[in-house]
């Protein structure tokens, strides 16, 4: 879990230290856009932005039981992030697999996208889907999920 944390971390940190030269070169105003810039950054690539990633393996399995979609992503992915914030609470509906943190996962993804690490890739009944539309993810939700 320790590794999640690790980019935010070090995006607080720099924005912390660019905001500082910042200040000190007279420009508290600037200083203050850099750091909420780097914030945000943060703020989006958190754990508490993405539900807790899962191995690939372990979303196949859990996907075949419960029969939720599988989102393959990856952290600064600007159409990730899309799909998480637009998908809202339905998001911990749908198990995570980070691309970055399981190399099973990412040839998954290689192999539903003719070779590229395209995301996010959402596994419908064992359909990848690239980029989809978040309403349509939404749709393939069970009500009773």
């Amino acid at each position: 879990m320790m590794r999640a944390w690790l980019l935010p971390m070090l995006l607080v940190l720099s924005g912390s230290a660019v905001a500082t030269g910042q200040i000190f070169k007279g420009g508290p105003g600037s200083a203050a856009a850099l750091l909420l810039a780097f914030l945000a950054l943060a703020g989006v690539n958190s754990p508490l932005i993405f539900p807790r990633s899962i191995g690939a393996r372990e979303a196949q399995r859990r996907s075949a039981v419960d029969g939720r979609p599988v989102v393959y992503w990856r952290p600064g992915c600007r159409y990730c992030i899309r799909l998480r914030i637009r998908l809202g609470r339905s998001a911990r509906q749908l198990h995570w697999v980070n691309i970055w943190h399981d190399p099973a996962a990412a040839a998954a993804v290689r192999a539903a996208n003719d070779g590229s690490e395209t995301v996010p890739t959402v596994v419908v009944a064992g359909r990848p889907h690239t980029n989809p539309d978040p309403e349509w993810v939404r749709g393939q939700l069970s009500p009773s999920a």
